[in-house]
């Protein structure tokens, strides 16, 4: 059975605000590129605005397809940061690779003087892990720019989503929520084909919530809006895993591979070429509609 069999409603564009992403059986891959000093895999690795740009450039090269850059750390109990603070942050970094980069740019932002500023510098698509909620200039900025819009799932705020995350039904609730949060934005004016939805691993959800999405995930489908997924470096891999020290690139790369058979469009991660070497020889060898992709000429 194919993917278009399993999941009729899969979306298969994603509208921008200057372009359109379009989805086939590879999920586009989404890099991280944290301009803070505190997340909490990769802070101030990419403080330096030079190390930013290089390391922007390095995913594009490695195989990414949308570059997420934010200045404000969401880990749980991060401190929130001003509105100048975080523009000053990620506005230098997108001047300097508006020119250079040929993947769109996305700001992962909750606050809409920051999108703004960097849309104006280049962005094409806001990411807001509050759902276009915390700030009530958001959706009108959205809706004006014609960007593409990321609505994520986040029990409570950074500050207190993991204090005592509970659900009746994890899957079933963020379903609604999300269903919810389309028709809303669709109400106050962005297009369809503008919206993408992120269930939100790890905000505001115990362990075993993130299991249970990363299993059913593919539920998502049936809002017909293609899925966001970010669960790269996270907690529940750390404790699948049993130590909290390992590296967790490998059991990111293999919980990517579960995303990719369940049809997921776009995986946010941090080790851009280990996730694109491995969605290669996943596809090129049929793990994706039991179809081996041609090789390609040496």
């Amino acid at each position: 059975m194919t993917l278009a069999q399993r999941y009729p409603y899969r979306a298969l564009t994603w509208q921008l605000r200057t372009r359109t992403l379009r989805f086939n059986r590879t999920p586009k891959l989404m890099g991280i590129l944290n301009v803070t000093p505190d997340s909490f895999s990769d802070g101030g690795q990419w403080i330096d605005p030079q190390a930013a740009v290089e390391q922007a450039l390095r995913m594009e090269a490695d195989g990414a397809d949308i570059l997420d850059i934010g200045g404000e750390s969401t880990r749980p109990y991060a401190d929130p940061v001003s509105a100048d603070e975080e523009i000053q942050r990620v506005v230098p970094v997108i001047k300097a690779l508006a020119g250079s980069l040929h993947i769109p740019i996305s700001i992962d932002t909750m606050k809409a003087s920051v999108a703004k500023a960097a849309i104006d510098a280049g962005a094409e698509i806001i990411n807001d892990v509050s759902g276009l909620e915390s700030d009530p200039d958001m959706i009108p900025l959205a809706v004006e720019t014609g960007v593409g819009v990321c609505a994520m799932h986040m029990q409570g705020n950074p500050q207190t989503m993991q204090d005592n995350p509970e659900y009746d039904d994890v899957v079933l609730d963020i379903f609604d929520y999300l269903q919810d949060r389309y028709r809303r934005l669709r109400y106050a004016g962005i297009e369809r084909a503008k919206i993408c939805l992120d269930p939100g691993i790890g905000f505001g959800k115990t362990h075993q919530h993130n299991l249970d999405l990363m299993a059913q995930c593919d539920e998502f489908h049936a809002l017909n809006c293609p899925i966001l997924v970010g669960h790269s470096r996270k907690g529940f891999l750390a404790k699948i895993l049993g130590d909290k020290d390992l590296d967790r690139t490998l059991a990111t790369v293999g919980s990517t591979l579960t995303l990719a058979r369940l049809g997921v469009q776009i995986i946010r991660v941090h080790d851009i070429r280990a996730n694109r070497e491995a969605l290669d020889a996943f596809v090129a060898t049929g793990g994706v509609d039991g179809i081996p992709r041609e090789l390609p000429e040496v």
